[in-house]
């Protein structure tokens, strides 16, 4: 009876040190140091972050499954584009599942939690700088998402945020140009809401939240054809 192909491993340690180049990629391409549709050079990775080919190989790999990183066969890496269509159906994704995953979480929140929710929301209203409130907002919301342990729903929504950052991060300049301050209202109903336990509420305000920003990257398509 013919054995079973054997399935091709890293060596021992390489396991690791990819996770490794993995994760230093993952925080590179998230602060905007890599662009949609650059391409990505193995020997590159190696010397800037230490490692052999075996682990930026399982690094890129990660991130492909991420949908990070796009790997096509015999030819390369690029980091990973998505269309203004792409974008409109992971938003509606979200506007839908966010809100669930809110209501999971709304128990454990602390009064504590919930004063530094409040504080996240002033500090994105006072800054000026897009990247810091990138990274405010992206605290703001994903700590209301890790209290409960799921099997799906988190690593789902926090895939959905990484695929979207850059296309957020070009919503962001556009909201700033246009002297929107919305985004900055909507963050505070939500502490509210949060404080009284308002589960209704949180959700409504959340998937409203999602939704206008789904709505704002609609009326740019130039940020998908520029990236």
């Amino acid at each position: 009876m013919p054995q079973p192909a054997a399935v091709e491993r890293p060596p021992d340690g390489h396991g690791a040190a990819g996770a490794r180049v993995a994760e230093a990629l993952r925080s590179a391409i998230l602060d905007g140091r890599y662009a949609p549709g650059e391409r990505i050079r193995q020997e590159v990775l190696a010397e800037r972050y230490g490692a052999s080919r075996v682990p930026v190989r399982e690094a890129l790999r990660m991130l492909d499954a991420e949908g990070l990183v796009t790997l096509v066969a015999n030819t390369g890496a690029w980091v990973s584009r998505i269309s203004l269509a792409e974008c409109e159906e992971m938003y509606q994704i979200r506007e839908r599942i966010e809100p669930l995953l809110l209501r999971f979480n709304l128990p454990l929140l602390s009064p504590a939690d919930v004063a530094e929710l409040a504080r996240l929301a002033d500090a994105m209203e006072a800054t000026d700088d897009v990247e810091e409130f990138l990274a405010l907002d992206r605290a703001f919301h994903l700590s209301c998402y890790d209290l409960v342990p799921t099997s799906v729903l988190g690593d789902l929504v926090r895939q959905l945020w990484n695929r979207t950052q850059h296309y957020r991060r070009a919503f962001t300049r556009v909201f700033r140009a246009e002297g929107d301050r919305s985004v900055h209202h909507e963050h505070h109903l939500l502490v509210a809401a949060l404080r009284r336990g308002d589960a209704d509420e949180a959700e409504r305000v959340l998937a409203g939240h999602i939704r206008r920003t789904r709505l704002e990257l609609a009326r740019h398509p130039e940020v998908f054809s520029d990236s």
